[in-house]
């Protein structure tokens, strides 16, 4: 893969993973518009271990009180332990069980059915209204205030996000202002969220590799992976400054014209 294409994939992955626009609807976007760029299957299957594992790096660094909050509480919750940690953690595990039902069922149909351009432009523009009208609320609760059925109502959300372009971010942002959340405490549980989400989906990635064919790639694979970290926490550190003193509407407005150009180019 050249240099420029392999930049090119990292920081959109990196920019797009933690933000509400949806990173898979990004890539197959890129990749849709970058014709003969002569990449293979394996290429691609281990540049995606390698973004996510990047993209994975930034969040449990930027988060990193509350990884070990959540390490802390998995151990208390085998243990029998309750406390806050042991909440949070139950919290994300629950959350977190409908995305691996969705997806153990229905991701070789979606990515068979799913991944055209026109349902990329449809999802892009329904989600982002979506979240526009979420984010109109002036609540601002915590993750602790939520109980099992809420969280599990949030876990459903994140099970549509394996559609590209409704964006695993956005969609669990947006369950978590319906349900009362706070802006910053909506996109940390949406961040949280996605620490199983990306570990598990890598793992699966890494499994399909071939040792042989991987060796290989293995240089554009740490290029792409210290792009993609670098970016995405540069991405979630802006976000959160964001979140602070305004509102998601400038991702609302991006989604809207991204899917209205997009549905002028499949249709006219």
């Amino acid at each position: 893969m050249s240099l420029y294409l392999l930049t090119i994939l990292s920081l959109v992955q990196g920019i797009t993973e933690f933000l509400p626009i949806s990173s898979s609807a990004h890539l197959v976007l890129t990749r849709w518009l970058w014709t003969g760029s002569g990449t293979d299957a394996a290429l691609n299957l281990a540049l995606d271990v390698a973004l996510h594992v990047g993209t994975l790096a930034a969040v449990m660094l930027y988060f990193r009180a509350d990884v070990l909050a959540l390490l802390r509480g998995t151990f208390h919750l085998i243990t029998g332990r309750r406390d806050s940690e042991t909440q949070l953690a139950w919290l994300v595990l629950l959350a977190t069980l409908p995305a691996i039902i969705a997806g153990f069922l229905l991701k070789s149909l979606i990515e068979t059915n799913l991944r055209g351009v026109e349902i990329i432009a449809w999802t892009t523009l329904g989600f982002g209204i979506l979240l526009w009208f979420a984010d109109r609320t002036s609540t601002n609760g915590r993750v602790s205030d939520l109980d099992w059925k809420k969280v599990l109502l949030v876990g459903f959300a994140q099970a549509f996000a394996l559609v590209p372009g409704v964006s695993r971010s956005g969609i669990t942002i947006t369950a978590g202002r319906w349900l009362g959340l706070g802006r910053e405490e909506a996109a940390r549980f949406a961040l949280l969220l996605s620490l199983p989400t990306i570990a598990g989906a890598a793992v699966l990635s890494a499994l399909k590799l071939d040792a042989s064919n991987a060796s290989i790639i293995v240089q554009d694979a740490l290029i792409g992976a210290a792009i993609a970290f670098v970016t995405a926490y540069i991405a979630i550190s802006l976000m959160m400054v964001w979140l602070r003193k305004a509102t998601f509407t400038p991702f609302v407005v991006y989604r809207v014209l991204l899917g209205a150009v997009l549905l002028f180019a499949v249709y006219f």
